[in-house]
């Protein structure tokens, strides 16, 4: 694939930048500056206004739904020119996952009714996949929708539902006939999380942040309208989605702006004097995590070039996705070693438990916050033992 861009590309390439110097939100980059934790509105901001301007916001859709029609190096650039910018990530459970599901399987009232609002940012969705007994063994969940007339009564618990204290809506896997093989007799729905019976309890995680939560469904009732594709075949839609949520995982444009990040500490720490980045053995590490990271690149390329010709992500979703979250570790790894002491999790409380001035280099701020959340992105999604399962299959034939 000829990576070389043409001047259409790179005009495209300044388009993409100087649009997002002149309206990425002002409050929304103060918060971000100051290290304040980001809300509902924050992250929609932004949202809003790509969506506003011809469906930036969905670059990967089809025109046909609102996309913007570009090719794979246009949907590249995009991604690297906000990852530069440092721009607040536009949230993958409606444009990236439940959004192309409802494509290829929702009715026409369905697209129409749930398509725009996603494009727009006045939808937030949540995803309802994982529960306590069935995480990496998806097919054994056990959450029961029994068909009452033209609804479906919805009984279960979903766990680590990212961000579902913000969602309007969530797309959830049920189980409508147990009698069945277990993959055979689930159903995807979608239902408003404002809904009567529905119970969000947050879990707050290592870092201290409420990212995640608990979900309770107790006799929820949804209409049958609400069901995206046939009864009792929802675990094609998830598997169609997981392909799609794999691909999205790599987030190969934001470690991108990690190593920016580790290269900034290594140029203020010192030892003897010295930039950590002189010292040869730190170096080489640096430089291992690079050529990693342009190796994942390429392949994200060649899916792009995929979806570029109408076929979907194949198993170099899978291979991704563990590069990918492999890379994001290593490097947050990386930064905590860089950061040495400066990297302590509460390094600004003193021992009275007031509050200090920040103590060391400001880019090693928060490396410790970011080094504990990203040690989930090698198992959701999918762990990545699975996704070597999968690749077995569809790649070796084993």
């Amino acid at each position: 694939m000829n990576l070389d861009f043409s001047p259409e590309d790179l005009a495209f390439r300044d388009e993409v930048r100087t649009f997002i110097e002149q309206n990425y939100p002002a409050e929304v980059r103060a918060k971000q500056d100051a290290g304040e934790e980001l809300g509902r509105e924050d992250y929609l901001a932004w949202h809003k206004i790509l969506g506003r301007k011809g469906g930036w916001s969905t670059p990967s859709w089809p025109v046909e739904y609102g996309g913007p029609g570009w090719t794979p190096i246009q949907k590249f650039i995009f991604a690297e020119e906000n990852a530069r910018a440092g721009t607040v990530p536009i949230l993958p459970f409606g444009v990236n996952m439940v959004a192309p599901v409802i494509m290829a399987f929702g009715t026409p009232e369905q697209k129409a009714k749930y398509l725009p609002p996603i494009m727009l940012g006045e939808t937030w969705w949540c995803q309802g996949y994982s529960e306590p007994g069935a995480g990496s063994d998806l097919a054994g969940l056990s959450t029961r929708a029994v068909r009452d007339g033209d609804h479906y009564v919805v009984n279960g618990q979903k766990t680590w539902t990212t961000l579902a204290q913000h969602a309007d809506w969530g797309f959830f896997l049920v189980r409508t006939d147990p009698s069945v093989k277990k993959q055979e007799g689930i159903s995807f729905l979608v239902l408003d999380m404002k809904s009567p019976g529905v119970t969000v309890r947050p879990i707050i995680t290592l870092d201290g942040a409420h990212e995640v939560n608990e979900v309770w469904l107790e006799d929820v009732r949804v209409p049958v309208e609400q069901r995206i594709y046939e009864e009792n075949k929802g675990w094609t839609c998830a598997k169609f989605l997981l392909a799609h949520e794999r691909t999205g995982i790599a987030g190969v444009a934001r470690s991108k702006r990690a190593i920016d990040r580790l290269h900034d500490i290594a140029a203020e720490e010192t030892i003897d004097g010295h930039p950590l980045e002189d010292d040869v053995f730190f170096a080489r590490k640096m430089a291992e995590l690079e050529i990693e990271l342009m190796a994942l690149e390429y392949t994200e390329l060649r899916g792009l070039a995929r979806e570029a010709e109408g076929k979907g992500p194949g198993p170099e979703s899978s291979l991704l996705k563990i590069k990918g979250t492999e890379i994001q570790q290593r490097a947050t790894e990386l930064a905590m070693e860089a950061a040495g002491r400066y990297a302590a999790p509460h390094l600004l409380h003193n021992a009275t438990g007031g509050n200090e001035a920040p103590v060391g280099p400001r880019s090693a701020r928060g490396v410790a916050d970011t080094y504990f959340n990203m040690r989930k992105t090698s198992i959701y999604g999918g762990s990545n033992e699975i996704q070597r399962n999968i690749i077995a299959k569809a790649v070796l034939g084993l």
